[in-house]
């Protein structure tokens, strides 16, 4: 979050990133009309607390003078500084209360060469990787989910019948290919030096609101006990939506000294959100579901490194595409697409090339976003109380958090399926995963069970 301070003496700068966003700046105007209501509560509880010692020490004073009765009428005096004062105290604190609340809905700062525009269509391409030597593709590429059910490996139907919209099955060697894509990507990221843990699922409202999901992001959340506050049990917990919330939380309120960072993590978690706010996105197949598998790498670093290290994680993300050899490629955020808690985002974009969707190369197929870079600054360490010192002797600051995708699975899963499929429609296995799949070089699909299996002249 934004300190209240920084808010307070640089409205300009955060009045500037709104309109970088396309919000409206009424929040600001509100948060700084009530800092200024705030800031005169404290100023006169401050003249009626020292006007009150004051009162207190005369009455003493007057006491020993033997002036009863100017004694007495100091007392009432003080009674009514008194009441006077828990009076503003008690406003001063419920318009605090209203300020963190309102500062906690307040979006980070982008920095300032973020690119001007509305939504992704604005992003700037930064590189493109392996377009050059782009394998031989069939005449016809099939959308995954058609090759999927085909090879009876994808199984969108009994998922949504088993829990609903969303969610699916992966069978046999798509089962098979998610497991060896996450080992896959874990064995990357451990040579690239990173630390890895294996944290809860379930994760508290504090830390939803440490990591900037709460409150701006509960209605895509999935929350355990019920969607409506009445129906929430008692243990106040969610549903893991991305592992960045449990890993930048496991030092929520830890002060760290200079020589523990950088501190690299990577973990894999299932993961699920509803993306209640996405509205005109593709809904058939693994593009867009409720459950997914991710890989999440998470950042603790000094403010003068976050920038540098922002750039080594994206290539460090990248790597897996690289060794894959799918083509993608890099974009900068622009004010408009920017996530909530960020101040600089680059998306990682997999080239999925079956034509149904307008975008993308110019011989057609799409992008599908596979991992979001950002830094955060402090914004998410400011919310959840993580700090460092320089040097043992000094302060402690907010260090700079930072996280990316190292890669979300579905996406990938579509790009494989779709970018190594083969005229007779099979699908090649990356030589890269071949290792991680027992030398399977190649998916052939397998035999439908059930009447599903059965020709419709055979059915009884």
């Amino acid at each position: 979050m934004l300190s209240r301070q920084f808010v307070r003496e640089n409205p300009e700068q955060v009045r500037e990133g709104l309109r970088l966003r396309g919000q409206d700046e009424t929040q600001l105007e509100e948060i700084l009309e009530i800092d200024e209501q705030w800031r005169e509560l404290k100023s006169r509880g401050d003249d009626l607390r020292h006007e009150r010692n004051q009162v207190s020490n005369k009455i003493g004073e007057l006491k020993q003078a033997g002036n009863d009765e100017e004694a007495e009428e100091a007392i009432e005096r003080s009674q009514e500084l008194k009441e006077q004062l828990a009076e503003i105290e008690d406003e001063a604190a419920e318009l605090e209360t209203e300020l963190e609340q309102r500062l906690l809905e307040l979006p980070n700062v982008p920095q300032e060469d973020i690119p001007e525009g509305e939504d992704e269509s604005d992003n700037e391409e930064v590189r493109r990787h392996g377009f050059e030597e782009l394998r031989e593709l069939p005449d016809e590429i099939r959308p995954h989910y058609d090759l999927g059910e085909d090879l009876n490996i994808l199984d969108f139907e009994r998922g949504a019948k088993v829990t609903g919209g969303g969610f699916y099955f992966l069978k046999g060697d798509a089962a098979r290919l998610e497991h060896a894509l996450i080992q896959f990507m874990r064995d990357i990221h451990r040579e690239q030096g990173y630390t890895e843990v294996f944290p809860p699922i379930p994760v508290s409202s504090e830390s939803m609101t440490g990591t900037s999901q709460l409150p701006k992001f509960s209605e895509d959340a999935y929350r355990i006990g019920g969607r409506n506050e009445e129906a929430y049990d008692d243990d106040d917990l969610w549903l893991c939506p991305t592992a960045e919330v449990p890993v930048t939380n496991m030092y929520r309120d830890e002060i760290m000294l200079a020589d523990d960072l950088p501190i690299k993590h990577q973990a894999y978690t299932p993961n699920f959100r509803r993306e209640a706010g996405e509205h005109g996105t593709e809904t058939r197949g693994l593009a867009r579901v409720h459950q997914f598998n991710k890989v999440e790498l998470v950042n603790f670093v000094e403010p003068e490194d976050s920038d540098d290290r922002l750039e080594e994680l994206v290539t460090e993300a990248e790597e897996v595409l690289k060794r894959l050899g799918l083509p993608y490629r890099v974009v900068l955020l622009c004010g408009g697409d920017l996530t909530f808690a960020s101040a600089r985002t680059y998306d990682i974009e997999v080239w999925a090339p079956a034509d149904d969707m307008e975008h993308g190369p110019d011989r057609g197929g799409r992008w599908l976003e596979v991992s979001s870079a950002s830094n955060f600054e402090e914004f998410q360490a400011r919310r959840i109380g993580l700090r460092y010192r320089p040097e043992r002797h000094e302060s402690a600051e907010y260090l700079h958090t930072l996280n990316a995708s190292g890669l979300a699975l579905p996406r990938v899963m579509v790009a494989l399926l779709e970018y190594y499929q083969n005229d007779d429609g099979t699908v090649t296995v990356p030589e890269a995963l071949r290792p991680y799949m027992g030398g399977q070089a190649v998916i052939e699909g397998h035999e439908p069970v059930g009447e599903s299996a059965v020709g419709a002249g055979e059915k009884e």
